[in-house]
């Protein structure tokens, strides 16, 4: 019994398919490749080449993955499925339930054929969506307040971009995703959700990339309103803010959401003390839940921020030194040889159409393939601390540095470069053990 079997594909909505377990001994397997004439229809050399070595060998069954592969059309695959099968030939497809030996599923078939006409429409569609990706255009939906379309890519929109590009200033200066949100609707009357916040400083398409639904990101596809050492910031900040307790990141105090009793092992919260008939307010660190008996006692604030600050101007450049540099710097530099390859390679393009190694839609499937993999050590590369760390950490380390900051921008530094701040009780004195995020 000989058994051949058949396989479609496009390169742009699938990858290349490596190995199929047809659970027959299959003695020949056609591929065909989807390949456009000059006007726009596909060509299935190696299908035809079957159907002529069919009429001239003896073949009892064909195995295909889905009925729609054998045609563009329900008409075609209609008309070479009774080609096949006027030869004697049984057809299977092993991802539907069909085969044409069984007479109970030809009666099947008018409804099948109907799946493939819903199937074959989709797939219109996904291929109009895949070639707008090799062009490395806008996809379908709404475009993001900021932006509009225009030349086939998102234009910046003069009239609301100064609306985004406030927002992601407050963000970068404070660190706090609902006071952003705040500033917005108290200067512009730009009410947004937190949510919707939280989805601009993520969205690539504010950073200049181009996202597309099954993932893909593709970089410097039109002008950005953030730049890229803005987008890390931010990246950072957002990392570092969904470590600290629930509406923390935008409270005023800047230890808020940073202190743990070490005795209790409890978060603590600023409480406010004032006295009658007085106007000055006395702040405490207390645990919120301390299960102890009696309670962990509270501590002044500013007793908490005045440590705090000396051991960071003392321990923080040491930490910075500590950090195994030479390892980070290779890693580095290996994710960047690869992004230079990557580019060299995408340079090497036009010559090859030129040359005609390469054909024109061979050509823009690898440069989306090679744009989207840069696009994708990019973004590792950006997750690494900024180059200029050491210098950072000399400039904070100096005390006045952080006396002519406001509570606020005090917050922010102590984000920046802390994770936890313990309080180590001895008796009725304490210490403090400041853990770094690095």
């Amino acid at each position: 019994m000989k058994i051949i079997a058949y396989i479609y594909y496009d390169p742009l909505l699938e990858s290349v398919p490596q190995s199929i377990n047809w659970q027959w001994d299959v003695e020949r397997v056609y591929e065909d490749l989807v390949k456009r004439d000059t006007y726009g229809y596909t060509k299935r050399s190696q299908l035809q080449q079957l159907i002529s070595d069919c009429q001239n060998e003896l073949v009892e069954c064909l195995l295909v993955r889905r009925l729609e592969e054998l045609g563009d059309t329900v008409e075609e695959v209609s008309d070479r499925l009774n080609e096949l099968e006027a030869m004697g030939i049984a057809i299977i497809a092993t991802e539907q339930s069909y085969t044409s030996e069984q007479s109970h599923f030809r009666a099947e078939l008018l409804k099948l054929l109907q799946e493939i006409q819903h199937q074959q429409r989709s797939r219109r569609i996904r291929q109009g969506h895949a070639r707008n990706r090799l062009e490395a255009a806008p996809p379908p939906g709404k475009t993001p307040y900021g932006y509009r379309r225009g030349q086939g890519k998102y234009i910046i929109d003069r009239s609301t971009s100064p609306v985004v590009k406030e927002f992601f200033d407050n963000f970068l200066l404070y660190g706090s995703l609902r006071g952003a949100v705040r500033y917005l609707a108290k200067k512009y009357g730009k009410k947004i959700s937190v949510t919707t916040g939280r989805r601009w400083l993520t969205n690539p398409v504010y950073r200049g990339d181009t996202a597309y639904l099954n993932g893909e990101i593709i970089s410097d596809t039109h002008t950005a309103i953030l730049s890229k050492e803005e987008a890390a910031q931010i990246d950072r900040l957002l990392r570092r803010n969904s470590r600290l307790p629930s509406r923390t990141a935008s409270a005023p105090r800047s230890l808020a959401g940073l202190v743990v009793c070490g005795e209790c092992q409890s978060h603590t919260t600023v409480t406010r003390v004032t006295r009658r008939y007085q106007d000055k307010e006395y702040l405490y660190l207390r645990p919120i839940s301390c299960p102890l008996n009696p309670k962990c006692r509270a501590i002044p604030y500013q007793d908490i921020l005045e440590s705090t600050i000396a051991k960071v101007c003392r321990d923080l450049p040491l930490a910075v030194a500590g950090m195994n540099s030479p390892e980070l710097d290779t890693v580095k530099n290996s994710l960047g040889d690869a992004i230079a390859r990557q580019q060299e390679i995408l340079a090497q393009l036009p010559a090859l159409i030129e040359t005609g190694i390469l054909d024109i839609e061979t050509a823009k499937l690898r440069e989306y393939k090679l744009r989207t993999e840069i696009s994708a050590l990019q973004a590792k590369l950006a997750t690494f601390p900024p180059v200029n760390l050491r210098s950072v950490a000399q400039a904070v380390s100096i005390p006045q540095f952080w006396l002519d900051l406001s509570e606020a921008e005090r917050r922010f530094y102590l984000r920046e470069f802390i994770r936890q701040i313990e309080i180590v009780r001895e008796d009725k004195e304490w210490d403090l053990r400041v853990v770094f995020i690095f």
